[in-house]
């Protein structure tokens, strides 16, 4: 049974629904989270502050103007993070009516700095004016002072589920809020079992202490969902959680509910992520994230492109950028180096992605450099593929990647997928675009077939160069004839170059032309012996001649083979042509520039055998230009897991097109009676 099904948090998130009535009219229904959530985030800082009010007044009369730095003293004396050195609770501000909104704004400034920080960020002041003018104050208000959320009532650990509960609830009421902030609560869960899976046995040690970061982390949904599994897992461990936010109110959702459950409110840094590092060189056990998928990141593009030209790869995004409309790999590239070193335990990230990661960007480009560095780190564990329609604001599907430092020996070397496409039951009521829900058991099934590492029709286990490739520009020998021709002198005139010339050369160019129509050579040297001399005579400058030969040459397979000085072959831009060559299963490092790795001779002789293989029997004169080829990686999940469907026997086909006609034929004959 989950903690939000207990007495204790059903009664208070009903009783707290029962207020956001209130609202009705006032507030649409997805504005009723503004209100409430940081309300109940007052209202239990009320309770938790009251048995130690009057000392914290007490000591702040006495101290006041005496001390610089009075808040560590009030903190002790508090017993807690946070203090109010108003004379005024929730109680006593219902004893004036009259000036409760006034009353309510002083008694909120008597908060301690990083209390206060929490409230201005839910912009409480606006909503206070605005249930002042409506007279819903006073009533709101009054019903909270009748809500008990002393910690002797409700515990640290039941008021993160109660505070869950009402985020989720408020969330739903928002399709669009929900997307952006609300990751499914199942979704999370197997995120979570799959990140302490390999250290479940280490978990359970007593006393244990273990960091855990999210870089994008919303509402801190993953923060909550991860420290519950480690507090099933072991009550006696403790996990510290970190995270940052860019949006104000999901910031102070977060750091709120750090607070009510006493971890380190502090901890959740306000900003972006990339251009404002909240934890700047921290390092965690732990890294989970859900980044928003297909955001574009100009806004902070010239500090992004700064860190990777100054700092490469001292820095964030020495591995590449990836282009500017999706910065889904700036986030994973961010909490890698949030990664402890291997020498200090090394760490297991969790991440989700939709499915551009896997695949966009061509070899050279930032996405595949990117890849192309993890993989050949062996940082990439697994990647998992989940069904779609699982999010609020998006239908489309999602994976996850798992990457770590400290592979277990077994996985070294090697990449596991697996495709749980089909793994969901249906929802009996769609949130915006979730329609679909992964049961408790399916997230048991997952968890097992990751664990044990086992291929089977939902698993794949590759080495490491499978996914990487070559890839190869493959030339073919130019062949060209000239000749004069209506066509290749009209063709001629159209040069950008030739019409730039004056009326007379132009018409000096033209008899020339037509002088020698119908001539037609084999060889650049027969046609310079047959038009150079008169066409130098004309006088045309470089370019316009150049654009007169292009102009008169003709394509013929038939025709020699064009070379250069040293009796090369000149290659034809217009067949030319890409393979992707499997990358040959050489123990590789991203430390081996790849220059120096392509002009290995293991590379050149794998390019050599697919040509011979898969490119001569078809175009026999056909060459590879090893200066040109690049390294490349992808992630085909779907490819691996592509299974062939024969099409229907023709016997059938024909058969349900017969029936159809004699339908038809019936129908025709019913109309025309």
């Amino acid at each position: 049974m989950w903690m939000s099904d207990a007495p204790t948090i059903r009664n208070h998130a009903a009783f707290i629904w029962s207020v956001a009535d209130l609202l009705r009219g006032d507030y649409k229904q997805a504005e009723y989270g503004r209100v409430i959530l940081p309300l109940v985030v007052l209202r239990r800082l009320d309770c938790v502050l009251e048995p130690t009010k009057a000392q914290v007044l007490q000591r702040h009369t006495a101290l006041a103007g005496r001390i610089e730095n009075i808040e560590p003293v009030l903190q002790a004396v508090a017993g807690q993070q946070f203090f109010n050195t108003s004379p005024l609770d929730f109680r006593r501000l219902l004893d004036d009516p009259a000036n409760i909104a006034d009353n309510l704004r002083a008694y909120i400034a008597g908060f301690s700095s990083g209390a206060r920080d929490v409230i201005d960020k839910f912009d409480l002041a606006t909503h206070i004016t605005k249930l002042d003018r409506a007279n819903l104050l006073f009533l709101v208000i009054s019903r909270f002072a009748d809500l008990d959320l002393h910690p002797d009532v409700v515990s640290n650990l039941e008021m993160g589920y109660l505070y869950e509960e009402l985020v989720r609830r408020f969330s739903e009421l928002s399709n669009e809020t929900a997307g952006e902030h609300f990751t499914p609560r199942e979704v999370i869960r197997l995120m979570v079992n799959l990140l302490f899976i390999e250290d479940e046995d280490a978990l359970t040690t007593t006393g244990i202490v273990r960091t855990l970061f999210d870089p994008a982390c919303g509402t801190g949904g993953m923060l909550s969902v991860a420290e519950n599994h480690l507090r099933k897992l072991n009550p006696a461990a403790r996990l510290e959680v970190f995270g940052q936010e860019l949006n104000a109110e999901t910031y102070a959702i977060c750091r709120s509910d750090m607070m009510l459950k006493g971890q380190d409110a502090s901890r959740i840094a306000w900003g972006n992520s990339f251009s404002e590092d909240g934890h700047p060189d921290a390092h965690f056990d732990y890294l989970l994230a859900n980044p928003p998928f297909g955001v574009e990141w100009k806004k902070v593009e010239d500090a992004i492109r700064s860190e990777a030209q100054t700092k490469g790869f001292h820095g964030r995004f020495g591995a590449g950028l990836p282009r500017i409309n999706d910065g889904s790999f700036l986030f994973l590239q961010h909490m890698i180096s949030k990664m402890k070193p291997v020498e200090d335990g090394g760490s297991r990230l969790a991440i989700v992605f939709n499915g551009s990661p896997l695949f966009t960007g061509a070899a050279g480009s930032g996405e595949s450099e990117i890849r192309r560095w993890i993989i050949e780190n062996d940082w990439l564990e697994a990647v998992v593929a989940l069904p779609d329609q699982l999010f609020y604001n998006t239908g489309i599907s999602t994976y996850f990647w798992i990457v770590t430092n400290r592979k277990h020996e077994a996985r070294r070397g090697k990449v596991q997928l697996i495709d749980a496409r089909d793994l969901f039951v249906k929802m009996r009521k769609s949130l915006g675009e979730k329609r679909k829900e992964i049961s408790p058991e399916q997230i048991d099934e997952i968890t097992r077939l990751y664990g044990d590492f086992t291929e089977g029709e939902r698993v794949k286990i590759f080495p490491n160069h499978t996914f990487g490739y070559l890839r190869v520009t493959v030339e073919r020998p130019l062949r060209l004839r000239w000749e004069i021709t209506d066509y290749t002198i009209a063709a001629v005139l159209a040069q950008k170059p030739v019409e730039r010339l004056d009326d007379t050369t132009r018409h000096q160019l033209h008899v020339v032309l037509v002088d020698h129509h119908g001539a037609a050579v084999q060889s650049p040297v027969e046609a310079a012996r047959s038009l150079d001399k008169p066409l130098k005579a004309i006088g045309l400058p470089a370019p316009a001649l150049k654009a007169v030969w292009g102009a008169l040459a003709v394509r013929d397979d038939n025709a020699p083979v064009i070379t250069d000085k040293k009796g090369n072959p000149e290659p034809d831009p217009d067949l030319r042509d890409n393979e992707n060559v499997p990358l040959p299963p050489l123990p590789v490092s991203w430390a081996i520039d790849p220059t120096e790795r392509l002009a290995t001779t293991e590379y050149r002789t794998a390019v050599e055998d697919y040509l011979r293989t898969e490119v001569h029997p078809y175009v026999h004169d056909a060459w590879a230009d090893h200066d040109k080829t690049k390294i490349g990686y992808e992630v085909p999940l779907t490819r691996h897991f592509y299974k062939y469907t024969p099409p229907r026997p023709l016997a059938d086909i024909d058969a349900d097109i017969e029936a159809l006609e004699a339908e038809i034929q019936r129908l025709l004959a019913e109309v025309a009676e």
